[in-house]
């Protein structure tokens, strides 16, 4: 049943994107290169906008008449984020106004999933956050919406990394009792799936602003989602935090490093920039293909850490020198190696 599920959701995504990339065609709303740009043609894009139809649908449906486990504020805030998104990829809206829409989305996860009260840190075991959860949880929500916008700037990349984490998702769900998040991370898995295969080098279409802070917004939501389903005991819930960053975590570390380097360069950090370690191994001669395949492959191992390390908690010191090993290499490639 769920294969057939995750089949309908990637057929829809895949024949939907075809069909809004003929009509952003002919409505000329193309993605048109500068001196920022890591393309050299304009480019239909704006295809994200089909991820969050399929997605929010298909969230719709099976929480309302399959798992009762509906939210109405992940919903009201995916669409707020989607619509403010979608205006910007047209119009281009002003960073306040998208800030405002960002921050209100997270107020209202906030009001009615919680926060992060409790977590589990590794080499110190359950932490109590207290009230200072709300803020980590709030700026969580508000920073990865943009983080993963931020990421999502050459062919492939921003999909890639939402089949892996989705994927870890459905398998994480289905091992430690979280039916209803595993099966959603499933259907981003492959909706997403079915809009790399229009992605993938040479683009045909871009994701665009609607589609990346989707995704940004809904990795940041889901263990939220998951920490209110009523089957998972209460250790199990204190590990959502860490595997959500863990799934998605060259995305945090690229965005992370390159936000530190430029405050130390003194740059203005809010302006657009091509700073990123994906960037720079595009400008050093590496291909969209094997920059997102890079990153593809590296998350798909994550999955594969988070899963060993959650099952064995005393698997701390190897989780630890993984993540550095593969952080330190993605910086020795660049900075040592050019194609």
């Amino acid at each position: 049943m769920l294969i057939f599920i995750f089949f309908i959701v990637f057929c829809a995504t895949y024949l939907g994107v075809v069909i809004f990339g003929r009509w952003v065609k002919r409505r000329r709303i193309f993605d048109v290169p500068n001196e920022r740009s890591s393309h050299t043609t304009p480019t239909p894009h704006g295809g994200g906008l089909i991820i969050v139809v399929v997605c929010l649908a298909a969230y719709t449906f099976s929480t309302l008449f399959w798992t009762g486990d509906f939210r109405w504020s992940y919903l009201l805030g995916a669409f707020l984020i989607a619509l403010i998104s979608w205006l910007d990829d047209l119009y281009t809206i002003s960073f306040i106004w998208r800030f405002l829409i960002h921050s209100s989305a997270a107020a209202l996860v906030i009001f009615n999933l919680g926060y992060f009260d409790e977590t589990y840190i590794p080499f110190f075991g359950n932490f109590n956050l207290g009230g200072g959860g709300l803020l980590i949880t709030f700026f969580w929500i508000v920073w990865l919406t943009n983080a993963y916008n931020f990421m999502d700037g050459i062919d492939g990349i921003a999909g890639m990394q939402a089949v892996t984490a989705g994927i870890g998702w459905l398998i994480f769900g289905t091992i430690f009792g979280f039916p209803a998040s595993g099966f959603y991370g499933g259907v981003i898995a492959c909706a997403s799936l079915g809009f790399l295969m229009r992605n993938w080098q040479p683009a045909k279409i871009f994701m665009g602003d609607v589609g990346s802070a989707f995704l940004g917004y809904s990795f940041a939501v889901l263990p939220l989602l998951a920490k209110n389903e009523g089957g998972a005991n209460s250790e199990n819930q204190r590990i959502l935090f860490p595997l959500a960053v863990l799934l998605i975590w060259l995305f945090v570390f690229d965005t992370l490093w390159t936000f530190g380097r430029r405050v130390l360069n003194g740059e203005k950090v809010w302006e657009a920039h091509r700073g990123h370690l994906y960037q720079k191994f595009v400008i050093r001669g590496f291909s969209h293909q094997f920059v997102s395949g890079l990153y593809g492959a590296i998350s798909i191992l994550n999955v594969l850490l988070a899963i060993l390390f959650l099952e064995n908690r005393n698997r701390e010191t190897m989780g630890l020198f993984f993540i550095l090993g593969q952080s330190g290499g993605l910086l020795i490639g660049l900075y040592f190696f050019r194609k």
